[in-house]
């Protein structure tokens, strides 16, 4: 075991898009375990957009990051030191730790534990066979609650996320339609996940005809990545009794000051539609069979996801700003130094 922890610290309250003297690189002891808590070696750590929102000083519905405390994140990794019978020397499990070489852990941080003997690639159980993949899965039939033939919108659809959710409405009989920024982004989403048509926002002066013209019979189900005007825009197009997940944000994760609210959620009452929030905190019990059917899917070739792995754990916030700029290309996530699978 090494003598230090480095850890990504949050040094201030971002204004905007984060910037590397939000963030401070601190070196301190590797923790030691209470009564049933446990330690682990990280192997992987994630880089998700929901962290931006953890770190403003209201939280939202996970408490904001103490200032001078690591950056929470999903972490794969390795249990080194145990006060826990259930977890361990040598369990493997995807969590919530933090941006660091070791992370202080109880029962209640876990999301699931790996199987020692998988054949999977590591960075699978932090894309698709982790919390995105459930998320994708569990939201889209909850609260979606699809039927074969209907129309599925998709934003930020070339994103983890996004191509999780398309790829699963296509194996329920969907007809899916998604938005991306850029015309390589849209051309993968057609060519290679099978995508009806796609909309490149960045160059669409007007989103709710573009909707119009990709989805001619209307919206039935919108899976909500992103927020902000595309959201106004789906609500002119969608049909009667149409189902919205809300998912996540990401057009507004930044913000400094708030933007007016859609003008037209009177379509709401109009084609008496919903609208419902999604949190996978809320569906524990669907969990786990989400997980074997996602699994069983990804071992028949049916289903997949890319990731974009970085190694360079020292440029954390560069790393953490990509997820804005649109320049990661999957999944991303950092690779510590020693891990393997």
């Amino acid at each position: 075991m090494t003598a230090l922890n480095r850890q990504w610290t949050l040094a201030r309250r971002p204004r905007g898009v984060p910037t590397d003297a939000d963030f401070a690189l601190v070196h301190s002891p590797v923790p030691v375990p209470g009564e049933g808590e446990f330690v682990t070696r990280n192997l992987i750590l994630s880089v998700d957009p929901a962290q931006r929102g953890w770190m403003d000083e209201g939280g939202n519905y996970f408490p904001p990051i103490p200032l001078g405390a690591p950056v929470s994140a999903g972490i794969i990794g390795e249990v080194i030191a145990s006060r826990n019978d259930d977890f361990p020397v040598g369990q493997r499990l995807y969590a919530i730790g933090s941006w660091s070489d070791y992370s202080l852990l109880g029962a209640g941080f876990v999301f699931r534990t790996l199987p020692a003997d998988h054949d999977i690639p590591l960075p699978k159980f932090n894309s698709l066979l982790g919390g995105m993949g459930c998320s994708a899965l569990i939201a889209l039939e909850e609260i979606g609650k699809p039927k074969a033939g209907e129309t599925l919108f998709i934003s930020g659809a070339a994103g983890n996320m996004g191509t999780i959710a398309g790829q699963i409405g296509r194996l329920m009989g969907l007809r899916v339609v998604g938005s991306a920024g850029g015309a390589a982004k849209c051309r993968y989403l057609e060519q290679e996940l099978g995508f009806a048509a796609t909309v490149d926002y960045k160059a669409e002066a007007d989103l709710a005809a573009a909707l119009k013209r990709v989805c001619p019979e209307g919206i039935d189900i919108y899976y909500d990545n992103v927020g902000g005007p595309m959201l106004e825009a789906v609500l002119d197009n969608i049909n009667l009794h149409a189902r919205i997940v809300m998912n996540g944000s990401i057009a507004e994760y930044n913000d400094i000051d708030p933007r007016p609210g859609p003008r037209n959620l009177w379509n709401l009452l109009v084609k008496r539609a919903s609208i419902e929030g999604f949190l996978l905190p809320d569906f524990a019990a669907n969990i786990d069979p989400a997980l074997e059917r996602l699994e069983a899917w990804y071992r028949a070739g049916a289903l997949d996801a890319r990731e974009d792995v970085r190694t360079d754990f020292e440029n954390m916030p560069a790393i953490f700003r990509a997820l804005f700029d649109g320049t990661n290309t999957g999944k991303l996530m950092v690779r510590l130094d020693g891990a393997s699978g």
